[in-house]
């Protein structure tokens, strides 16, 4: 069973990662590059301070950057014990996919993923009470992830554990600054 979804693993990897189209190598790349987001980050301090005022806002950017931190983290531990090659390192590969990065760290679970993920599961927890639009937020982290796969550097499954993984340690520090508000106040 394992082999059979290592197997799909790769084969979605490479049928994805073959759509590519040289005339967009660009964009992705673009896409793929945390300094390409700052105005996003920005944007997501702007209106925390906008809809939060005081310990309100400095709690909400507190526990962002706790859950950001222990993605972080979690990341680099796993990468460093599970120690799985990316697919733009595996030689045998060379001629049959498309690497537009080779970064020399391991691939799994995918840091892009898990960072945008949680960043992006905080802040719609944060505005959902504002607006049902904060979920188009997802965008971002969708993109983000599959340009990893685009440009050369993670299997799917690496792109889903992370996204899983940042989403669920944004849901825990989220709710550990809702008790952390109603025990100050209670």
């Amino acid at each position: 069973m394992w082999h059979l979804l290592k197997q799909w693993d790769r084969d979605l990897f490479v049928y994805l990662n073959s759509l590519g189209i040289e005339r967009y190598d660009g964009v992705w790349i673009a896409i793929t590059q945390p300094i390409t987001w700052i105005p996003l980050y920005l944007l997501f301090a702007f209106l925390i301070f906008r809809y939060f005022k005081g310990r309100d806002a400095t709690r909400i950017i507190s526990f962002l950057l706790l859950t950001l931190g222990t993605t972080v983290v979690l990341g680099n531990l796993t990468k460093y014990f599970v120690a799985r090659l990316r697919p733009s390192n595996v030689p045998e590969w060379a001629d049959l996919i498309r690497i537009l990065q080779t970064p020399s760290n391991y691939s799994f679970f995918s840091g892009h993923a898990a960072t945008s993920f949680a960043v992006t599961t905080f802040i719609v927890l944060v505005f959902r009470r504002f607006s049902n639009w904060a979920y188009l937020i997802y965008i971002w982290p969708v993109l983000f992830a599959l340009s990893r796969i685009y440009v050369g550097v993670h299997y799917p499954s690496d792109i889903i554990v992370g996204a899983l993984v940042g989403s669920g340690l944004a849901i825990v520090f989220y709710q550990v600054g809702v008790k952390t508000k109603a025990k100050e106040k209670g």
